[in-house]
């Protein structure tokens, strides 16, 4: 059966000749569509700048707004530009991706850091409940046993990227709302309680935003959402932290790190 052709991108990655319907991407389209990776990946424009209008797109890479619209939507599916409709619209360049290291455990301001952003938090809100069943199951607690529930939103340069719902064993943290609560939890929690976290386990999958979600995170109802439920155990296999985050799709990359002496593999 033959194969579809396949073009490598500026940024190193395969980008198969496909319209978002399936159907195969005609050789201008892919051109402009090359074209304009390459304008956003040369370091001439920041995340976020604005590259112009369809008409004016279209018209500086001589070709039809139709072929255009097909060549910014694959870009769009890739993660490569923002499309903004309505007044003031535009396409722009997207913000970078965070990249989330599922090999470590390391709280965001920290991941933010090492990578170059401006880490920021919002305290949506802070208090003392009684711990349902999921929460008592993985903390190892008895329902209705007291947990400090925290929700906070995490930024990166100044725009949200995940939000957080975390539980923890209220014996194990007397005073804690009276701790500043904006930065790591893991630092605070190491300086304040000498304790760090050891393991962690995590699940991951894809939701879509909810309209309380949507507002915090600045994301449309129904966007794509990546799930993580976590269990945190501390440097004595003591449960310690069950949390579900929210992370915008379009602002996370998740990273897994393999090792191994022999990998079979079957196609």
């Amino acid at each position: 059966m033959d194969r579809q052709p396949v073009t490598v991108g500026q940024t190193g990655r395969m980008a198969l000749d496909f319209d978002p319907s399936g159907a195969p991407l005609g050789p201008t389209a892919a051109d402009v569509r090359r074209r304009l990776r390459h304008l956003v990946t040369d370091g001439a424009h920041r995340p976020g700048e604005r590259l112009g209008g369809e008409r004016d797109l279209a018209a500086s890479l001589g070709v039809s707004r139709e072929t255009l619209r097909q060549a910014l939507t694959s870009l769009e599916r890739e993660g490569v530009v923002l499309r903004v409709r309505g007044r003031g619209g535009g396409t722009f360049v997207a913000p970078r991706k965070v990249e989330r290291d599922l090999t470590r455990i390391v709280g965001v301001p920290e991941l933010l850091r090492t990578q170059g952003f401006t880490a920021g938090s919002q305290v949506v809100s802070a208090a003392l409940e009684p711990a349902d069943e999921t929460v008592a199951k993985a903390l190892e607690l008895e329902p209705g046993d007291p947990v400090a529930r925290i929700v906070r939103l995490r930024l990166a340069d100044g725009g949200p990227i995940s939000l957080e719902n975390a539980c923890f064993p209220a014996r194990r943290f007397p005073g804690l709302f009276n701790l500043p609560l904006g930065g790591s939890l893991y630092e605070l929690f190491a300086e304040e309680y000498d304790i760090r976290p050891g393991e962690a386990l995590e699940q991951i999958e894809v939701v879509l935003a909810g309209d309380e979600e949507a507002v915090l995170l600045r994301s449309a109802v129904g966007a794509p959402l990546l799930a993580l439920d976590r269990t945190t155990r501390d440097q004595d296999g003591q449960p310690f932290e069950h949390s579900h985050d929210l992370f915008r799709a379009d602002r996370i990359r998740i990273l897994v790190r393999s090792t191994g002496t022999t990998v079979a593999t079957t196609r």
